[in-house]
């Protein structure tokens, strides 16, 4: 995919997103994410992400059925900035480090093949 094709992280409302649902908010520090079409690849790096963040007090991910293309993603935070402001910032983090994979891969495919 091209870069022009992507959608900038920053730009999604993850509200009105048909790919992340808010299922369960107990308050605006404490929420849980359905994320649909997505597994323990996302999950797993989405909540490493997430717990290194300052303002995460607890996060934890879940795929509740195999079969069903779901992941759900439970975020609190200690009370500092809203849940669904750290979880766009983990995106955004977690888009930065792929983007910057991406490129040291292709220099090294590009260096390894001029050898």
């Amino acid at each position: 995919m091209a870069s022009a094709d992507r959608v900038s992280v920053g730009q999604i409302n993850l509200v009105n997103c048909k790919k992340i649902e808010e299922a369960s908010v107990n308050s605006e520090s404490s929420k849980t994410f359905v994320i649909t079409h997505e597994d323990h690849t996302l999950g797993n790096a989405l909540r490493h992400i997430l717990a290194q963040d300052r303002d995460t007090q607890f996060c934890g991910y879940s795929i509740p059925h195999p079969s069903e293309p779901k992941m759900h993603l439970r975020l609190q935070t200690n009370g500092g900035k809203p849940s669904t402001e750290v979880l766009e910032t983990g995106l955004e983090n977690l888009t930065s480090i792929c983007d910057h994979i991406l490129v040291c891969a292709d220099e090294a495919v590009k260096r390894d093949c001029a050898e």
